[in-house]
C-alpha cells in the first residue's frame, strides 16, 4: 500500500468520525431545542390558565362582594378590565395548545366563561344560583388545562434528560473513537511511514562514511520501497563504478607496463650490442620504439580527452569543412602505412559541408577506422563513405571485423568497458570510443551502430550539415576553411 493511499484511508476514517460527531451534535441540538420548546410552551400554557383562573375568581368575587376593583399584580382591576383580559388569555393558549385534546378543551372552557359572563349581564334574580355553575366548569377545564400542560412539561423534561444523557454517550464515545484514531495514526505513522524512514536515513548516513557495502531495507509504503530502491541502485552503481575504476587502473598500469617493457628492452640491447648494432637493426628498433611511444601517446591523448570531457572543458575551434577531405585524409594516412587490410573510400560528386572542429573530427574517424583495422581479420575490407540524407552528413565505418553482440551494445561507449572478444584481440582500456561519441555529441551529433557478432560492423558518425548547404545545396563549392567561430565548453 502506498504512503499516499494510506494517509488517505486514514485521514477519511478521521474525517468521518469528525463528520459523524458533527451530524450528532446537530441532531442532539434540534432534539433538545425541540424539548426546550415544548418546556417553554408548557410552562406559558400554566402560566395562561393560573392567570385565568385568578382573573375569573377575582371578577366573581368583585360581583358578590359589589366592588368596583379588586389587587391584581402590582395595581388594581376592575370588572371591565378583567372581562377583558380574560378573552385575549385564552385565545393565546388555545393557540399555543400542543394537542387537540387541549384545543377542545379550552374551546370548551371558552364557552363556559361566556355563559359566566352572559348570566352577568342577565337580570338579578336568580343570578348567583346561575353563575356558579359556568364559572365552576370554568374553572375546571382550566385545571385540566394545567394539569396537561404539566404533564407535556414532564415529559419533555424527561425526554430532554434522557437526550442529554444520549448526548453525553455519543460525545464520549465518538470523542473516544477520535482520540484511539489519532493514537492508532501515530503508531502506524511511526511504524509504517517513519521506521522505515529512519532506516533509510541511517542507511545513507553509514554509506556515506564509508561503509560501501551498506542497503537499505525496502520496507514500509511503495514511496518509501522506491525511495530505498533507488539508493540501492545508486549504491550498487557506485560500487561498480568504484570497481570499475579499479579494473581500469589496473588495466592501465597493465597497458602502460607492456610498451615501458618494451622500450626498456631496446634500450637494453642497444647498450650491450652497441659495438655491433647494424643499421638493419637500428632501423627495427628505432621503429619499435616508435610504435611503442605512438601507443603511449594515444594512451595519454584518450586520458586527458576523457579527463577534460568529464570536466565539461572539451574545447571546439569550430570550422565550415568538407567532410570528404577530411576522410580522404584519414584514409590516406592509414593506407600510406602497412595495415594488411584493403581500404575502401566512397565519397559523392560534390562536397559535404560540416561545421566542425577539424582536428577532433579526424580524432573521431582515427579511433572508427583503428578499430574496424583492428578488430577485422587481414585481408579482409573497410569501408570508409560520406554520403548526405535528408539534411545531415553521415560518415560510415564499415568492417567486416568479430562483431558486437545485442547485449553488448548498450556497454559499447560506456567509459572502461570493453566487450569479451575486443579485450582479447587488441590492447587499450575502453576510452576510445567512449571520447569519440562525446566529441560528437559536443558538435549536436550521434553515433549510430549496426553490429552482429561475425557479421562485421557499421559505424555511423551523423552530423547536421552546414548552413550554407542546407541554404543553397546546388552552389555549394569546396570552401576553404573559415576563421574558427569561437570555442564551446
Amino acid at each position: 500500500m502506498s504512503l499516499r493511499s494510506w494517509l488517505a484511508a486514514t485521514m477519511g476514517v478521521l474525517a468521518f468520525l469528525t463528520l459523524a460527531a458533527a451530524t450528532s451534535l446537530v441532531a442532539l441540538t434540534s432534539v433538545m431545542k425541540r424539548s426546550a420548546d415544548t418546556l417553554a410552551s408548557s410552562v406559558e400554557g400554566v402560566r395562561l390558565a393560573e392567570e385565568v383562573e385568578v382573573g375569573l375568581l377575582a371578577h366573581a368575587r368583585l360581583v358578590r362582594e359589589g366592588l368596583t376593583s379588586v389587587p391584581m399584580g402590582t395595581g388594581r382591576a376592575t370588572r371591565g378590565e378583567l372581562e377583558a383580559s380574560v378573552g385575549p388569555q385564552l385565545e393565546e393558549l388555545r393557540r399555543i395548545a400542543a394537542t387537540e385534546h387541549e384545543r377542545v378543551l379550552l374551546g370548551e372552557v371558552m364557552e363556559h366563561v361566556s355563559d359566566y359572563f352572559a348570566v352577568q349581564q342577565g337580570p338579578s334574580r336568580g343570578r348567583a344560583a346561575n353563575v356558579g355553575p359556568p364559572l365552576e366548569a370554568a374553572l375546571n377545564g382550566l385545571e385540566q388545562v394545567i394539569e396537561i400542560n404539566v404533564s407535556e412539561a414532564r415529559v419533555a423534561r424527561e425526554a430532554a434528560e434522557r437526550w442529554n444523557g444520549v448526548a453525553d454517550t455519543v460525545g464520549l464515545v465518538l470523542g473516544a473513537l477520535v482520540l484511539l484514531g489519532v493514537v492508532a495514526v501515530t503508531l502506524l505513522l511511526r511504524r509504517i511511514a517513519l521506521q522505515p524512514l529512519r532506516d533509510i536515513s541511517q542507511a545513507m548516513r553509514r554509506f556515506g562514511s564509508g561503509r560501501k557495502r551498506t542497503r537499505a531495507p525496502e520496507a514500509g509504503p511503495a514511496e518509501l520501497r522506491d525511495m530505498a530502491r533507488t539508493f540501492n541502485e545508486m549504491a550498487n552503481s557506485l560500487a561498480h563504478q568504484q570497481e570499475q575504476q579499479l579494473s581500469f587502473l589496473a588495466g592501465v598500469a597493465h597497458e602502460l607496463r607492456n610498451p615501458l617493457s618494451a622500450l626498456k628492452l631496446s634500450t637494453a640491447l642497444s647498450d650491450r650490442s652497441r659495438a655491433s648494432l647494424t643499421p638493419e637493426r637500428m632501423e627495427r628498433t628505432l621503429a619499435l620504439v616508435g610504435r611503442q611511444v605512438e601507443r603511449l601517446d594515444r594512451m595519454v591523448g584518450d586520458l586527458l580527452d576523457s579527463t577534460r570531457i568529464e570536466a565539461g572543458k572539451l574545447e571546439l575551434q569550430l570550422e565550415v569543412r568538407d567532410a570528404c577531405d577530411l576522410a580522404r585524409e584519414v584514409v590516406e594516412l592509414y593506407r600510406s602505412g602497412d595495415s594488411g587490410h584493403v581500404l575502401q573510400l566512397s565519397l559523392p560528386e560534390t562536397p559535404v559541408l560540416v561545421r566542425a572542429d577539424p582536428a577532433r573530427l579526424e580524432q573521431v574517424l582515427h579511433n572508427l577506422v583503428s578499430n574496424a583495422l583492428k578488430y577485422s581479420p587481414a585481408g579482409s575490407r573497410v569501408d570508409v563513405a560520406v554520403r548526405r540524407e535528408k539534411g545531415e552528413a553521415f560518415l560510415s565505418v564499415t568492417d567486416q571485423g568479430i562483431g558486437i553482440s545485442e547485449e553488448e551494445l548498450h556497454l559499447l561507449f560506456v567509459p572502461f568497458r570493453r566487450t569479451g572478444n575486443a579485450r582479447q584481440r587488441a590492447p587499450g582500456v575502453g576510452l576510445g570510443l567512449s571520447v569519440a561519441r562525446r566529441i560528437v555529441e559536443a558538435h549536436g551529433g550521434r553515433i549510430e551502430v549496426a553490429s552482429k557478432p561475425g557479421a562485421g560492423s557499421v559505424f555511423n558518425v551523423v552530423l547536421a550539415l552546414a548552413a550554407v548547404e542546407a541554404r543553397r545545396p546546388e552552389e555549394a563549392e569546396p570552401s576553404s576553411p573559415m576563421p574558427p567561430a569561437g570555442t564551446l565548453h
